[in-house]
């Protein structure tokens, strides 16, 4: 994400998504984690990370599936979301994301065609329709309650205006069962440091290391907060992660491509 003085921008992504080297005497389920191991109950899919809520399946895209940004310039971005889509046998819905608060209701995959509306949250009922967010260092969280699902993008400027409390909110309109919350991979506070106007905005929350912030942790606090009964991160950070393996929109300057949280109902 854009440092607090920057304001939100997406720039064309020049350079092909990049793999790790295949490592074949690895199982294959594991074999694009490398060393990477993933907290229960995250688990890898080859090479993409999954994980079980109430309900509904998430899924945190890696840069195997390429850039999935379609306002970075990439003209592969299309034909990356039509192939993960058709991989998990979803269509998918999304919004124009604007770091703010606003959490739609989906009934309907997004036609690409149509006006984008703008919004970083959305959620769904509808079995087969799956909502997604992007993210380069913001956190992609997906939220479930066994009647619906929602998937939300949430930044500094989201987190500060209470979008996942907004969220939980919305998905008590759609079912009452306990909800359960899986926080993707995002800037990490081993690497996301910010100004002291920032850090005072979530005092509080105890999430100063030195001059970086954890914004996983101030996540993981509103949504119990919020009464979410579960909360899972798979502690992974975008900006020190390999390169291969997540987008960062700090490391890469600006110039990246976007991965996504995803979330469908089972």
């Amino acid at each position: 994400m854009p440092p607090a003085s920057s304001p939100p921008r997406s720039l064309p992504c020049e350079s092909a998504p990049r793999e790790p080297p295949p490592q074949p005497n690895r199982d294959p389920a594991t074999r694009y984690a490398g060393a990477v191991v993933l907290p229960a109950p995250f688990v890898w899919d080859t090479d993409q990370i999954t994980v079980d809520l109430p309900g509904a399946r998430a899924l945190f895209s890696t840069v195997a599936a390429g850039n999935l940004g379609l306002l970075t310039g990439d003209p592969r971005a299309p034909a990356n979301r039509a192939r993960l889509a058709a991989r998990l046998g979803v269509g998918l819905a999304w919004r124009k994301q604007v770091h703010g608060s606003r959490v739609d209701i989906v009934d309907v995959a997004t036609d690409p065609a149509a006006p984008w509306i703008e919004a970083d949250g959305l959620l769904t009922a509808t079995p087969g329709v799956a909502p997604l967010v992007l993210a380069a260092d913001c956190l992609p969280v997906i939220l479930a309650n066994g009647a619906a699902v929602a998937a939300v993008h949430a930044g500094w400027r989201g987190l500060a205006d209470g979008i996942l409390a907004t969220a939980v909110t919305q998905l008590g309109r759609l079912g009452s069962g306990p909800v359960g919350a899986a926080i993707g991979p995002g800037a990490g506070p081993c690497c996301y440091a910010v100004g002291d106007e920032l850090r005072d905005t979530f005092t509080g929350y105890g999430a100063s290391r030195g001059a970086n912030l954890d914004l996983k942790l101030i996540a993981a606090t509103q949504l119990r907060d919020a009464g979410v009964a579960e909360v899972h991160d798979v502690g992974l950070c975008t900006i020190c992660s390999d390169p291969g393996r997540f987008f960062s929109h700090r490391r890469d300057h600006g110039d990246t491509g976007r991965q996504a949280g995803i979330g469908w109902l089972t």
